[in-house]
């Protein structure tokens, strides 16, 4: 079974679809006939993303949704079972990226990137766990290759994306004996509105790329090799080769990634500013 066929008619739902990888995973979700709930606090966004949707298939429904608050993934799990009768995938997208040096940073900063990036997650998964166990279907964690190998600057980021792992790896076998196949996605660079929010959680829409374009995976080939693995019930996919390349470091020549690392503590701009228009 190839991909198409895995999610034609799949009820599938995804947080934090409004851009970057979400946005990019509804589309090609929905060119494969899935039954989408398109989940994000920027509604004027799912809005038209479902508009470019529905005119090339099924109309998407719409769920204006927050991670961060309790018993908002409830309500998005509710309107979505109400409208397709079902929930057979979740996909556990949203997320953002505190960065700083630790003298810089505070206790409420670490809280904050844990609220969106580790109990936003659990909030989805424990939201949408009742129905795809009665489907037995799929769910699907966003992590990154930054839950493998930390690097200084961005320790919150790092934290919540080795939590998320952790997670991950923990409930893999629990949800298997229910039925559930539970898949982690771990990036590395991808083309996405990520580096482009600020440390407060907000969208800076001029924002510089702060990676060089040539180590950019573009966000459709991302998605595709995302989709495939959530069809084939992985139990996690690397994305990107230079990500692959980091965790073979992290796993088989650690000593490596330290050397690395102190050599960008140490160096002169060594910790990415927070995101600003024209910057």
């Amino acid at each position: 079974m190839n991909m198409t066929q895995f999610f034609q008619g799949k009820a599938v739902l995804i947080t934090g679809a409004s851009s970057g990888i979400g946005e990019e995973l509804a589309w090609q979700l929905g060119q494969a006939g899935a039954q989408l709930t398109l989940a994000a606090r920027r509604r004027e966004l799912l809005e038209k993303l479902a508009q470019r949707i529905a005119a090339a298939g099924t109309a998407p429904l719409v769920v204006q949704c927050d991670v961060t608050q309790d018993g908002s993934l409830q309500k998005a799990v509710e309107e979505s079972v109400g409208h397709w009768g079902k929930l057979d995938v979740t996909i556990a997208n949203a997320g953002f990226g505190v960065v700083g040096a630790l003298k810089k940073l505070s206790v409420e900063d670490y809280r904050r990137q844990f609220e969106t990036n580790v109990f936003g997650v659990l909030r989805t998964i424990y939201a949408a766990l009742p129905e795809i166990e009665k489907s037995k279907g799929n769910i699907a964690i966003i992590g990154s290759v930054s839950g493998w190998a930390a690097t200084p600057g961005a320790s919150p980021y790092n934290m919540s994306k080795f939590a998320v792992r952790a997670l991950a790896n923990a409930i893999t076998p629990e949800l298997a004996l229910s039925g559930v196949k539970v898949t982690l996605i771990s990036p590395g660079f991808v083309a996405s509105d990520i580096r482009r929010v600020d440390n407060q959680g907000q969208f800076h829409v001029h924002a510089k790329e702060p990676i060089p374009a040539w180590l950019i995976k573009p966000t459709d080939k991302a998605a595709r090799q995302i989709l495939r693995a959530i069809a084939k019930g992985k139990r996690e996919t690397i994305i990107t080769g230079h990500g692959k390349a980091l965790v073979f470091l992290e796993r088989f020549m650690p000593w490596v990634i330290r050397a690395f690392s102190r050599k960008i503590a140490a160096g002169r701009g060594a910790y990415r500013s927070e995101p600003k228009d024209g910057n």
